[in-house]
Parts: C-alpha cells; sequence; structure tokens
C-alpha cells in the first residue's frame, strides 16, 4: 500500500509511480478515501529495491506492507481513518438503524410507502426494501423489477437513504441508474467473487455503499473479510460487513445468530458492522433481543425487517417483520445499549 503525502497526486507523480512499480511487475490499484487517495499494490510488494525506489519519491509518505491477506481492509490500512457517509449521517459514528420490507409488492406499493414514513417516524436512518429476491425454489416469487420504481418514490417521498439488494450485473446497472444508495450483497452471493468485483467496478468513483451480508457457510472471519477485499480492490471503500446467521440453525431459529463475532471483526478490520436480526432467528418476536444484543457487541447498527402490516407482506415478512412501534423501541433501546458499549469500551481502553 503506498501512502502519499498529499490528498492527491497530480496526473505526472502518479504517472511517475505507475512506471516505476510497473519495472517490478506491479499494477496499482487506486482507492479514493474520505481524506485521501491511497494505492493498492497487486504483486509482490516485498522487494526491497521497489520500496526504497518508492520511498523515495518525494510526494511519498510511506509504503505499508501489510501481513494480512486482506491488504485494503486491515485496521493497519490507512483507509482506517475513511467515513462512510449517507445523508449527512457517518456510519460508525452512533447506531444506525436501516428498515423495511424484505419484499416489495409491486400490487401494493401503498403498503410500502406506509412502512417508509412509519420507518422515518420511528427513527430509522435508512429504508431497506427488497425488489429482486434469491429463493431456493424457482416456483417462488423472485421479485420484479417494478419494485425499484416504489422505492425510489418512497426515497423521494422519505429523503431517506435507500438499501436493496442485487444479483447480477444487470441489476446493479439499474439500482445505480435509479439513484439506490446502498447495494446489499445477499448470503447466497457473499462468495461470488465474480459479482463482488462487477460490483467493486461499476460503483468505482461513485458515492454508493454495499453492505455485504455473511455467507452462511462461511468458515473463518478473514474469509468474510476477503470477500469484502474484493470489493474495495475495484476503487470504492464504503463497504459495510453484515452478520446475519449461519449453519447449523439453531432449533427454534432460523440460523445460528452470529451478532457476537462483530468484537471479532472490529479487531481485524476497519469496516463497520451492521448485523441483520430478522435473518438470523427468522422470527419477528426474537428480533429485538438479537437488536439489542448487537448493540452490546459494539456493532454500528442493525438491519431490521419491518412492515406497517406483517400479516398482508409477502416474502418473509409475515414471520420475520417486526411494527413500526415495535421499531421504535428497539431504536431507543439499542442507543442506549450503545451508549453503554461505548463509555465501558473508553473505561476499558483507559485502564489498558
Amino acid at each position: 500500500m503506498i501512502i502519499p503525502k498529499e490528498a492527491r497526486l497530480t496526473p505526472e507523480q502518479e504517472q511517475e509511480l505507475r512506471d516505476v512499480t510497473g519495472e517490478f511487475g506491479i499494477t496499482l490499484q487506486t482507492i479514493v478515501g474520505d481524506h485521501r487517495t491511497v494505492f493498492a499494490m497487486h504483486g509482490d510488494e516485498r522487494h526491497e529495491l521497489l520500496i526504497a525506489r518508492l520511498e523515495g519519491l518525494e510526494y511519498i509518505q510511506r509504503v505499508d506492507t501489510i501481513q494480512q491477506p486482506y491488504k485494503l481492509m486491515s485496521k493497519e490500512n490507512d483507509l482506517a481513518s475513511h467515513k462512510i457517509r449517507f445523508n449527512g449521517n457517518v456510519i460508525g459514528e452512533g447506531f444506525t438503524v436501516v428498515a423495511g420490507h424484505c419484499t416489495i409488492d409491486p400490487k401494493n406499493p401503498e403498503l410500502f410507502y406506509e412502512t417508509a414514513q412509519a420507518v422515518k417516524e420511528a427513527g430509522g436512518d435508512m429504508l431497506r426494501g427488497g425488489v429482486w429476491k434469491p429463493r431456493t425454489s424457482p416456483h417462488s416469487y423472485q421479485g420484479d423489477a417494478r419494485g425499484l420504481e416504489i422505492l425510489m418514490e418512497a426515497k423521494a417521498r422519505t429523503g431517506l437513504p435507500v438499501v436493496s439488494e442485487v444479483m447480477d450485473a444487470e441489476q446493479v446497472k439499474l439500482v445505480i441508474e435509479h439513484g439506490v444508495d446502498i447495494l446489499q450483497v445477499g448470503t447466497r452471493n457473499a462468495l461470488n467473487y465474480g459479482l463482488l468485483k462487477e460490483i467493486g467496478r461499476q460503483i468505482a468513483g461513485k458515492p454508493n455503499g454495499v453492505l455485504l451480508k455473511r455467507s452462511m457457510h462461511m468458515g473463518k472471519l478473514d474469509e468474510f473479510i476477503l470477500a469484502a477485499e474484493y470489493i474495495v480492490a475495484q476503487g470504492n471503500p464504503n463497504v459495510m460487513l453484515c452478520p446475519r446467521g449461519t449453519i447449523p440453525a439453531m432449533d427454534g431459529y432460523r440460523n445460528h445468530p452470529d451478532e457476537s463475532i462483530t468484537v471479532l471483526l472490529k479487531e481485524k478490520t476497519w469496516a463497520p458492522v451492521i448485523v441483520d436480526p430478522s435473518h438470523a432467528v427468522g422470527k419477528g418476536i426474537y428480533v429485538p433481543y438479537v437488536c439489542m444484543a448487537a448493540a452490546a457487541y459494539g456493532s454500528d447498527g442493525v438491519i431490521v425487517e419491518t412492515h406497517v402490516n406483517p400479516r398482508l407482506g409477502i416474502g418473509d415478512d409475515p414471520k420475520q417483520a417486526v411494527t413500526p412501534d415495535v421499531l421504535a423501541r428497539i431504536i431507543a433501546d439499542c442507543k442506549t445499549i450503545h451508549r453503554i458499549h461505548q463509555e465501558h469500551s473508553h473505561r476499558v481502553a483507559l485502564a489498558s
């Protein structure tokens, strides 16, 4: 990782940098961060003469050779100072709540508009709405592009940033063109490296972010973090990690809740952690408890399936969604717990 002294290099300086690294078979990936642009090196970055040549350039502050398999997502990386901003809010400063339908029903758009307004009134920060849905059975409802228009109308009415899942390159293109703020990568595509790279390529240089869910089949946390690395390596560091439960399932829950990995993720990477309690437990009555646990573990927020009338919802909403009044209570309780967590963490840091 090459760290320049200034926020941006001149075109002549950047070309010289590429010429020097090119002599050693290294290609550069430009990463535009919140405060400065850095350059990731692809190839053997440990060559002593290469490092000496780079550090000898008057506009280079330092060259970091990070030992972890994930170079960009590491807390040692200069991107650790990067801030992800949406609607004036910084993810990771406070407790962010994303809420809305699992699946938008194109036949009943008013239900989504009502939910969107209720999410805003409850104190939600972002609006979720599934336009396309991956399904185990090919006979189940797969989503409808008309939902994208409904999602964007709800954004216009509420002013809230919106989150929606994408599953292929064409969907990525469509949601960016329509103005979706955050692209969600679901559990089935969490290890689809071709899609991860395509998303990173299409949002490079754009303000969009990515909410990357954890695969149900993931093993070590490094695999999760490396999946995020595929996206960031294309040039946009606005990536958030989303634990959402894994297998084997726990009796009574949809999956095995994994909000506790928040602490471990934060030891390894700078990326904000947004927990999905709805898919972890699979029943609305359990969701508030997982939300509070996530806040206690230090997560930066939660994404909660919410519906004004879950019985009228489609997809997972009838069984997983909470109502707006429950969401309001979740938000109040989680923000209180989040403050307690921050105070505790501060005391521990002072004592260590």
